[in-house]
């Protein structure tokens, strides 16, 4: 009886973290996570359309002042994510790291919402009859900055580490449909993204335009509030993987190493035991590819070189197979990367757009009138639009069709979605020399604030094309990078399309500014003049477009240089239906990437 009792007992006390690893995550965990996101989503974008008028009217900054400050904000916004990759991946694990970031942007919402309830906090209204008005205190700026930075920090723990947290639950490379589960969960993100911003750029703003700052800065900090509380309620139901070793320190010693040993010789092809790799490693020898940097694993002097316990006795004089593997996969897909940037300056492309549409008709009935500021939600709907029904329409009927599973491979959306921005581009340019032309036939050359009889709505197809684009390249990219590296390192992969943005915010001002520089020299008129019917916007918008068409054949290049993707490497010779030498290694490398997310043979016909 009291046996009984105890093992009664015992069960009563079982609690949610004595749950296998093998029973955890899955499409349980998927709310909770999405949830998470999106809510640090809607509370951290409403706050950024705004922010420029909260600065000049309540801390009594200069347009440039203020426009630079809030540069800043976002160029440290998405250069954090890849630096919380790396911690998440070498030291602090994905489910900490989205915890910190969570509390990170709570604080620093906290602080914001300060600024706006407590008037000691920034400066105290302008004299209106000296019309003088006070500089913030150095006191007031800290508080300031410091909200932005937590902010900042909070993003970049979240949004790089969510993707590649969400797709660890999922991850099953026993499960026949794996890469159709990743595929679904990672259009599902977006869509999910997409939509909270979209939340966020109208809801948000409207709060804050209509309620003042006092609510509408709150209103975010509770929506961040309760992003925190999801995340850590399904904290037992999740699968949590450890860390490793510091990656960038595990690059670094590649490199050391690798000059180190460049004078040494190869092994012969069929020596073994020349290779240090890991004790349980199925890979034994590194793969041909970027040969240069296999000598960092070559073993000179056993006896030297291992410890008894079968490691490296000195890391910056013997790496492993593991580590070249990595640092490998990491070079290789960076040209693939670099291919996003050209259509990232593209959607970055926001002010001129919302000059053309104020000087048309946005009125879609007589009473309803479609802010300046919003038609880049075009972009969002057809993002969120095509996902749902590439999901849920177009593939299951593909499917049903052929009587066989269909889907695209990523180096094919990839390439359709740097088309489709192109296309962007080409239809931008068609639209502003329409409009132009019909300013000055109006008689209008010289006054870019009156409205021509010419529907703004002509902007919306190339907001629904970037939209597409976004939602073929983007999506593309990071299965690529998730599905391309080690799984020790897909934090860093899903911060690599935001990497890519922070690049493009300012190659675009760069670009921009050489426009600006050459067509006004002479004393012309610049083409981004802020008169933009004196301007050439049109041409601006064509430089874009060629410079996105050579971008599309180097994109050509980089995925003919890159080869198959993951496990297609996988193919048979003729002779005996067996493996070459390369491709047995290739087969090791994808086999054994530590838990390692290869996609299937014929992904990317």
């Amino acid at each position: 009886m009291e046996d009984k009792m105890e093992g009664s007992s015992d069960q009563r006390e079982m609690t949610h973290q004595d749950i296998p690893d093998r029973q955890k995550g899955g499409l349980i965990t998927m709310p909770f996570i999405i949830a998470n996101e999106s809510l640090e989503k809607v509370a951290s974008y409403g706050l950024v359309p705004n922010m420029i008028l909260y600065l000049i009217k309540d801390y009594h900054m200069g347009v440039a002042k203020g426009t630079n400050t809030l540069f800043f904000w976002q160029a440290a916004t998405n250069f954090t994510p890849i630096l919380c990759a790396f911690v998440s991946d070498s030291y602090l694990g994905r489910y900490l790291t989205i915890g910190l970031g969570s509390i990170c942007s709570l604080l620093g919402m906290i602080l914001l919402w300060l600024t706006a309830m407590i008037p000691q906090s920034k400066p105290f209204p302008c004299d209106l009859l000296t019309q003088s008005c006070r500089s913030p205190t150095a006191a007031q700026m800290t508080l300031l900055t410091s909200s932005f930075v937590l902010i900042s920090v909070g993003a970049g723990g979240v949004r790089p580490c969510s993707l590649a947290f969400g797709a660890d639950q999922l991850d099953r490379r026993d499960n026949p449909k794996n890469d159709r589960v990743l595929e679904s969960f990672f259009g599902w993100y977006y869509a999910s993204a997409a939509i909270s911003v979209l939340i966020a750029l109208t809801g948000i703003v409207y709060i804050q335009d209509h309620l003042g700052w006092k609510v509408g800065f709150g209103v975010p900090a509770i929506l961040m509030l309760l992003s925190a509380i999801v995340f850590f309620l399904a904290s037992p139901l999740y699968l949590k993987q450890k860390a490793s070793k510091s990656l960038f320190t595990g690059f670094v010693q590649v490199v050391v190493v690798a000059y180190k040993n460049r004078n040494l010789t190869f092994p012969l092809p069929n020596s073994s035991g020349c290779y240090h790799h890991k004790r349980d490693s199925n890979i034994v020898a590194p793969t041909d590819k970027l040969r240069f940097l296999n000598k960092a694993c070559i073993i000179r002097n056993p006896e030297q070189d291992i410890a008894a316990d079968g490691s490296a006795s000195n890391s910056w004089s013997l790496c492993t197979v593991e580590q070249v593997e990595e640092l490998k996969a990491l070079i290789k897909v960076l040209p693939v990367w670099s291919t996003g940037i050209i259509m990232s300056i593209n959607l970055s492309q926001t002010s001129f757009p919302v000059l053309q549409a104020t000087s048309m008709d946005r009125y879609l009935t007589k009473k309803f009138q479609i802010p300046a500021g919003s038609y880049a939600m075009f972009n969002i709907i057809s993002l969120a639009l095509w996902v749902i029904l590439y999901d849920r329409a177009i593939l299951p009927m593909a499917s049903k069709i052929k009587g066989k599973p269909v889907r695209l491979g990523v180096k094919l959306r990839m390439g359709i979605g740097l088309f489709l921005t192109c296309m962007a581009m080409v239809v931008s340019a068609i639209v502003e020399n329409a409009r132009r032309r019909k300013a000055i036939r109006d008689g209008f050359l010289d006054n870019p604030r009156a409205v021509l009889d010419m529907s703004a709505m002509w902007l919306a197809p190339q907001f629904c094309l970037n939209g597409l684009a976004e939602a073929f390249t983007a999506i593309g990219q990071t299965e690529f990078f998730y599905s391309e590296v080690p799984k020790s390192m897909s934090s860093i992969a899903a911060a690599l399309f935001g990497l890519g943005l922070a690049v493009a915010n300012l190659l675009a001002s760069v670009v921009v500014s050489i426009i600006d520089d050459i067509t006004s020299r002479g004393g012309k008129e610049s083409w981004v003049s802020s008169n933009i019917n004196k301007g050439r916007i049109d041409n601006y918008y064509w430089v874009l477009a060629v410079l996105s068409f050579i971008n599309l054949l180097y994109y050509f290049v980089c995925a003919w240089a890159y080869g198959p993707c993951g496990e297609q490497v996988k193919k048979v010779s003729d002779a005996g239906n067996g493996l070459t030498k390369e491709e047995e290694l290739s087969n090791l490398v994808t086999k054994d990437r530590d838990e390692g997310n290869g996609l299937k043979d014929g992904e990317d016909q």
